[in-house]
């Protein structure tokens, strides 16, 4: 069995200069596997070095990713096919960043996010009015917010992080809006429109696109027609209609690459190609 102190011991022998030794150090801790992660997490937090808690971080992520692959794997096997399995998606890509993230507490946050809006839209008869008071709700009361200050942080990409720091990309603020409009079966959809992830809340007679990254505004097609041309990007119709989840979910691991490609984080590059190979021979 491992134990703190065993832990400790190999943590410190991380800085040693001899090749050999970090060597020996890393296969250590490949076969303690994942029953070493609760005590690494302990001691990541405790610690006050950058470099070692990056140090264990990748100890983490390596022990870890297999499990994570296995199971991103198996639900892509099984088809993304709706908003709820993106959801599951996300939540296992999260583990990525955070490799003892408990999915359901997340869902459960979800869960009650939905509940504390849920009477004021069901009592509601029109379907515009429903959108406009879940946007209000979400961009307004919950204050969730584009992230322009440190738009690449890997933590606007991931789904967890958005939800606690109620700020992200478009594309995950796009995420938590239809995670919780699928709860009250309300139907916000991604438009996958270049440069700018967009959400469109689609109805039987209109789509209505809306701008997540400025604060759920209602914007028109001119507008993104418009920006994309400001771009050098010619519009083109499938950029603003419903995008497919399998879509969604690439463009979310898209993301986290360059995000990690950023930093100079190969390794964790490397992996996420991994990831979207899975879902791109899927589509």
């Amino acid at each position: 069995m491992t134990n703190k102190a065993e832990i400790e011991s190999l943590i410190y022998l991380l800085e040693d200069p001899d090749p050999d030794v970090q060597t020996g150090v890393k296969n250590r801790f490949q076969e303690l596997g994942e029953r070493a992660v609760p005590l690494l997490d302990q001691y990541k937090s405790e610690s006050v070095k950058d470099s070692e808690r990056q140090h264990i971080n990748e100890i983490i992520h390596n022990i870890t990713y297999g499990s994570l692959l296995e199971d991103f794997t198996g639900l892509v096997d099984s088809g993304i096919t709706g908003r709820r399995s993106l959801e599951e998606a996300l939540f296992i890509l999260a583990r990525f960043g955070n490799p003892t993230l408990r999915a359901s507490e997340y869902k459960d946050k979800l869960d009650d996010l939905a509940r504390q809006i849920g009477s004021d839209i069901a009592y509601t008869p029109s379907l515009n009015e429903k959108m406009r008071i879940l946007l209000h709700y979400v961009f307004r009361e919950l204050r969730f917010r584009g992230d322009s200050k440190n738009y690449h942080d890997p933590e606007n990409a991931f789904l967890d992080r958005v939800i606690d720091r109620r700020k992200g990309l478009p594309i995950m603020l796009s995420v938590v809006v239809m995670s919780i409009a699928r709860r009250l079966n309300l139907p916000f959809y991604g438009a996958n429109m270049p440069i700018h992830f967009m959400l469109v809340y689609q109805t039987h007679n209109q789509n209505i696109l809306v701008d997540p990254f400025d604060g759920g505004t209602i914007v028109t097609y001119d507008q993104c027609y418009y920006f994309l041309k400001k771009n050098g990007i010619e519009p083109r119709a499938e950029h603003l209609e419903r995008a497919d989840e399998s879509d969604i979910l690439a463009r979310c691991i898209r993301n986290l690459m360059h995000s990690y490609a950023k930093n100079h984080q190969e390794q964790k590059v490397a992996d996420l190609k991994e990831l979207l190979a899975l879902v791109e021979t899927k589509r």
